[in-house]
C-alpha cells in the first residue's frame, strides 16, 4: 500500500487514518485481525474448565468478547502476565496451559465486517517483526502453540516439524515464516506497509476535541531510495517491541571492534571458517539471562571455550532458570547446571597474563562480577564480590544484559510515558503506564502500547494487548455512531437517517 508523500498532505486534512500501529511483529499482526472484523465470541459448544469464567462467558454468549466488560471477565484470573487482559485472552485461547494440559481454544472467531476499522500497521521489515532478526537454528522460550496468533493453528503451517510430544518448541525461523504466511492467509496484507521508518509522532491540538497525530517517517524502496511520507491518526499504537537498542555496561572500550551485544554476532563469528574455534582465546560472556544462555550454548557447540560473567549469585532465586521446567528446557538447565558447578574459585590472587589452570577447558562461571574495562589488547578487567581484579585474554565478548525499546520518534524518547518519568522505558523494570483494561497510556489520549512495552515478553500474552485495544476502539465507535445517530434524530426529526447507517462500522472515525 503507498503512503502519502509528506508533501502531499495538508496540515489542516480533515479525512485521516482512525488507527496507526507501529510495528509489525505478533503484536501489530495480531491487533490487525481484530481491527479487520475477526470478532470472538463464546463457543457455543466449549466448556471452560474455570467455572465462575464460564458462567459470566454464558450470561453475555450473544454478545463478541470484545464488546463486553473485560474488568468483569478478569476478576479472580490469575496467571504469568501482569497484565489481567493478557491473562484473561490467553485463557479463552490456551485454557489451563500452565497446568500443562492443551485444551482447545473457547472462542469461536466470526468476521463481521461492521466492526472493521481502517488502520494502517507500518513495520521495518516484512511481518514478523524482530522474529526475521533472530538466531534461525535455536528453539523458543515458548511452545510452538503458544506462539501462535488466533484464527491460524501453529500446527497445521508446520505440519511434521513436531519435536515430541513433551518438547513442541518451534525455531525462530519457523516462527517468523508462520507470521508471514499468518497476514496473507488472514488477507491482513492490505493494512501492512513494509520496509517503513517512523521518524517522528507528535500530537496536533483540535481545540475542544481529542487532537489528532501526525506520523511522519519514510519508506525504503528498491536500492536507497526513500519515499518521506505523513499521515495522520485519531490513535496511534505503539507496538514495536523492547529489542531495539542492546543495554550497555558503560565501561571503558565498550565500543572496541571485538564488544558485541547481540547473539547474532557470535552465529556470524562461528559460521566463518577459522574465525572461532576450539583453538580461539575464550569467548566473555556478560549476563545470565536466556540470550546468555543461548551464547553460551552457541559457543560450545562449536567448541568454543566460554567465560561466563554475571552480576547475581548462582542460586540467586531471580534468575529465569529457575522458573523453566527441566523437561521442556534440558538445554537452559544444563547452562545453569554448569553457572553453579563450574565457579572460577575465589583465590586472592589472580594471575593477569597466563592462562589460569583455575579454568575450565570448556566453560567457567563468574558470579557476582562486573566488567570494569575491555583493554585494545583484548584483555578484559573484571572485578569479584570480594574486590580481587581477574584480567582475561579473550577472543570475543557478547554483553547480554538486556535491550530498551527505541522510542526517538516520540518526545522524550517515550520516557515521559512510563511508570517512573525519570528512567528510560524498560520492559518489566519500567513498563509504560498504562489503563490495564484498554491498554491506552495514562498521559497521552489516543495513544496506545501494547506487547514489551507494558511488560509482556512472550507472544502468549502480548495478544491481550490487542484485545484490549481493539475492545476499547470499538467501544468508542458505537458510543460515536450513537451520539451521531442521536443528534441527527433531534435536527432531522423521527424519519432521519445517520450517517452511519451507509458507511458502517468501516467508516472513519
Amino acid at each position: 500500500m503507498p503512503l502519502l508523500e509528506e508533501g502531499s498532505v495538508p496540515r489542516d486534512c480533515t479525512r485521516t487514518v482512525p488507527v496507526v500501529i507501529i510495528g509489525n511483529g505478533p503484536s501489530g499482526i495480531c491487533l490487525s485481525y481484530l481491527l479487520s472484523g475477526y470478532t470472538p465470541y463464546l463457543d457455543p459448544l466449549a466448556v471452560h474448565p474455570n467455572p465462575i469464567l464460564f458462567r459470566k462467558l454464558q450470561e453475555a454468549k450473544q454478545l463478541p468478547i470484545t464488546e463486553q466488560d473485560l474488568e468483569f471477565l478478569c476478576e479472580g484470573l490469575e496467571g504469568r502476565s501482569g497484565n489481567p487482559v493478557a491473562v484473561l485472552f490467553d485463557t479463552l485461547l490456551h485454557p489451563n496451559a500452565d497446568l500443562g494440559f492443551e485444551f482447545p481454544s473457547v472462542l469461536q472467531w466470526r468476521m463481521e465486517k461492521k466492526h472493521h476499522i481502517p488502520h494502517l500497521v507500518l513495520g521495518k521489515a516484512t511481518p514478523g517483526g524482530a522474529w526475521h532478526a533472530m538466531e534461525g537454528s535455536m528453539l523458543t522460550i515458548s511452545l510452538g502453540i503458544w506462539m501462535e496468533l488466533p484464527g491460524v493453528n501453529y500446527r497445521d503451517l508446520t505440519s511434521g516439524k513436531r519435536r515430541s510430544v513433551s518438547n513442541d518448541r518451534a525455531t525462530p525461523d519457523e516462527i517468523s515464516s508462520y507470521y508471514k504466511n499468518y497476514v496473507k492467509l488472514m488477507g491482513l496484507q492490505k493494512n501492512f506497509v513494509d520496509n517503513t521508518y517512523v521518524t517522528s509522532s507528535t500530537g496536533v491540538s483540535q481545540g475542544l476535541s481529542q487532537g489528532l497525530w501526525e506520523v511522519r517517517g519514510y519508506q525504503q524502496l528498491q536500492g536507497d531510495t526513500h519515499v518521506p511520507f505523513s499521515l495522520f491518526a485519531e490513535n496511534v499504537v505503539l507496538a514495536t517491541g523492547a529489542s531495539d537498542s542492546p543495554a550497555r555496561l558503560g565501561v571503558e572500550g565498550e565500543d572496541l571492534p571485538y564488544v558485541f551485544h547481540s547473539v547474532r554476532d557470535l552465529g556470524v563469528a562461528v559460521s566463518c571458517h577459522g574465525k572461532l574455534g576450539s583453538s580461539s582465546d575464550p569467548v566473555l560472556v556478560v549476563g545470565a539471562g536466556l540470550s546468555a544462555a543461548d551464547a553460551v550454548l552457541c559457543a560450545l557447540n562449536h567448541r568454543v571455550s566460554v567465560l561466563h560473567a554475571f552480576r547475581k549469585r548462582a542460586d540467586d532465586l531471580g534468575l529465569i532458570f529457575k522458573q523453566l521446567p527441566k523437561t521442556l528446557y534440558p538445554e537452559y538447565h544444563r547452562v545453569y547446571h554448569m553457572m553453579c558447578s563450574q565457579v572460577y574459585p575465589a583465590s586472592p590472587v589472580a594471575n593477569p597474563i597466563a592462562p589460569s589452570p583455575s579454568l575450565s577447558p570448556d566453560y567457567t562461571s563468574f558470579p557476582e562480577h562486573c566488567v570494569l574495562s575491555f583493554q585494545p589488547d583484548m584483555h578484559c578487567v573484571m572485578r569479584g564480590s570480594n574486590g580481587v581484579l581477574r584480567v582475561f585474554k579473550v577472543s570475543m565478548v557478547l554483553v547480554l544484559i538486556g535491550a530498551y525499546p527505541n522510542l526517538f520518534f516520540l518526545k522524550e524518547q517515550g520516557q515521559y510515558l512510563g511508570l517512573d518519568p525519570s528512567r528510560p522505558i524498560f520492559c518489566r523494570q519500567n513498563p509504560i503506564d498504562i489503563n490495564p483494561y484498554t491498554f491506552e497510556c495514562n498521559t497521552e489520549p489516543g495513544l496506545f502500547a501494547m506487547g514489551p512495552l507494558v511488560g509482556d515478553n512472550f507472544v502468549r500474552f502480548l495478544k491481550g494487548g490487542a484485545l484490549g485495544i481493539a475492545s476499547c476502539l470499538r467501544k468508542r465507535l458505537k458510543q460515536r455512531i450513537e451520539k451521531n445517530r442521536k443528534l441527527i434524530t433531534e435536527e432531522e426529526g423521527c424519519g432521519g437517517r445517520g450517517r452511519e447507517e451507509s458507511g458502517g462500522g468501516g467508516g472513519f472515525f
